[in-house]
């Protein structure tokens, strides 16, 4: 197979994973608040990465079989272990 690099790279999306400062110390990607915005899930109301993670849970216990959903909230979980766990 062969693959046209430059199709590739200008297909690249690199704002998806940039990190954007919502207020009271929380830090979500644009890609996640993209997500949680499709859910109404209204981030600015939340003060850490925990509640919105419980959140997510309370709809996914709902409908397990939001791929997108579930993906953004393991992301944020591995994100805020590594920000807040003393090491």
């Amino acid at each position: 197979m062969e693959y046209d690099i430059d199709s590739l790279v200008r297909n690249l999306d690199f704002n998806k994973n940039h990190l954007v400062d919502c207020g009271k110390g929380l830090f979500l990607t644009n890609y996640e608040i993209s997500i949680l915005e499709k859910y109404g899930i209204h981030y600015s109301q939340y003060n850490n990465l925990k509640s919105i993670i419980l959140k997510i849970e309370e709809i996914l216990n709902e409908d397990s079989c939001l791929d997108d959903l579930e993906q953004i909230s393991k992301s944020m979980a591995e994100r805020d272990y590594y920000l807040n766990t003393k090491k």
